[in-house]
């Protein structure tokens, strides 16, 4: 992944979290993986964890200990009202910013 990509990234990766899990609970590693099968391969489960931490400080998830067959219990993430209310933000501030810079785009053609 390029730097510019990597920088994009760094804006939307809670949002695009939260849209994972606003379809399904997930724990860290599952979510890393989801990432990686929609194409975002180059993204570290450290960084995954390291949001995970801050949109569950923030309340924008719940949290739940499961017990896992390995090792010690998973801590399992889903998107709560909060979260779903700032999920819902994150879309209309990207469909907002994609309108904007699609016609951007087409103007320089």
């Amino acid at each position: 992944m390029g730097k510019q990509m990597t920088e994009m990234l760094k804006g939307s990766l809670e949002g695009i979290v939260l849209a994972l899990l606003a379809v399904r609970p997930a724990y860290g590693y599952e979510i890393t993986a989801r990432l990686r099968d929609q194409g975002f391969t180059d993204i570290a489960e450290g960084t995954i964890y390291a949001l995970l931490v801050r949109v569950e400080q923030r309340g924008l998830v719940d949290v739940e200990k499961v017990p896992s067959e390995k090792g010690p219990p998973r801590k399992v993430y889903s998107l709560n009202a909060l979260g779903g209310e700032y999920l819902e933000e994150f879309w209309r501030s990207w469909s907002f910013l994609a309108e904007r810079i699609e016609q951007l785009h087409e103007g320089e053609k």
